[in-house]
């Protein structure tokens, strides 16, 4: 095992996290503000529901206000526009979030569209990819990137020059975590390579990383063979695999192989226990600021 191998603990540096919300939510309601964050589920979906659940508790462990609608799977498009529309009127809702995915039948990016930018704690309105990549801070990140950039500060990783290689190209993690990476500023300053399926010869992109994030889907894509001595690895999947052992029947794996990079790493990111914490640290940490920006 490479000497002084870091565990990077998403969980630790997430109750870092919600440690200084605190301050600032209670600052905030000393001045007759509390941050309120909206959750909508449409329909049943047993995944949906356990992080809406996630979501509302933590929310009221740190002292948001926290409204979760659940509507039903026959809501129409049209519905879920009007209920947006009234979230993005009502001053006591600071962020709104639609948990993905909802029934195929609801266009999800219509409904992004539909929301008030100044609300979008998810980062995925247009306005606030545009304002990820021109640099402005009073746009908001998607939490699960920011959550990454988060961890390799909190480690003390150095970004600055070093070659990072995002492994995944979406909407939801890779290209904003590679618009953070290419920013100015503290954890930015890298050079970034976005890698995916169809990069030729990736194992060697891989390798040549510095710092590598995977969140491509797949489980224990990420081979030791991929990743040179030292390296810094981010791993952002969480897949489920089998696993008769278990009272479940399954267990949750990462996109690392981690049993066998973690030797060869400096520092990594455990599945679970890494990355899944800090999202939902960073979505109270986007709705906290969008009560501080708003009028």
């Amino acid at each position: 095992m490479s000497d002084g191998l870091t565990i990077i603990s998403g969980t630790a540096v997430a109750e870092t996290v919600l440690g200084e919300l605190r301050h600032e939510i209670d600052a905030l309601r000393a001045r007759g503000r509390t941050p309120g964050l909206a959750v909508v589920l449409v329909g049943d979906n047993p995944a949906s529901r356990s992080y809406v659940r996630a979501k509302d508790r933590m929310c009221q462990k740190i002292g948001l206000h926290s409204l979760k609608l659940e509507l039903p799977a026959t809501t129409t498009q049209q519905e879920l526009v009007e209920v947006v529309q009234r979230l993005n009127a009502d001053p006591a809702i600071h962020g709104i979030l639609v948990q993905s995915p909802p029934p195929p039948h609801i266009d999800e990016a219509a409904i992004i569209r539909a929301m008030d930018p100044a609300k979008d704690v998810d980062g995925f309105h247009p306005v606030n990819v545009g304002k990820l990549a021109i640099g402005d801070p009073t746009g908001f990140v998607p939490c699960t990137p920011l959550g990454c950039q988060r961890l390799l500060v909190e480690a003390g990783v150095e970004t600055a020059g070093a070659h990072v290689v995002m492994l995944g190209r979406s909407m939801l993690v890779g290209k904003p975590f590679a618009l953070l990476m290419l920013g100015k500023g503290k954890g930015g300053n890298a050079t970034v390579t976005v890698a995916h399926s169809r990069t030729r010869n990736l194992r060697e992109t891989l390798l040549s990383a510095d710092i590598l994030v995977a969140a491509i889907g797949q489980p224990r894509f990420v081979k030791a063979e991929d990743v040179h001595e030292g390296a810094v690895v981010i791993d952002v999947g969480i897949n489920q695999i089998e696993d008769p052992a278990t009272e479940k029947g399954y267990r949750l794996v990462g996109d690392v192989d981690y049993a066998n990079v973690a030797p060869k790493a400096a520092a990594i990111t455990p599945v679970p226990g890494g990355v899944g914490p800090m999202t939902i640290a960073m979505l109270m940490s986007n709705t906290v600021k969008a009560c501080r920006l708003a009028a």
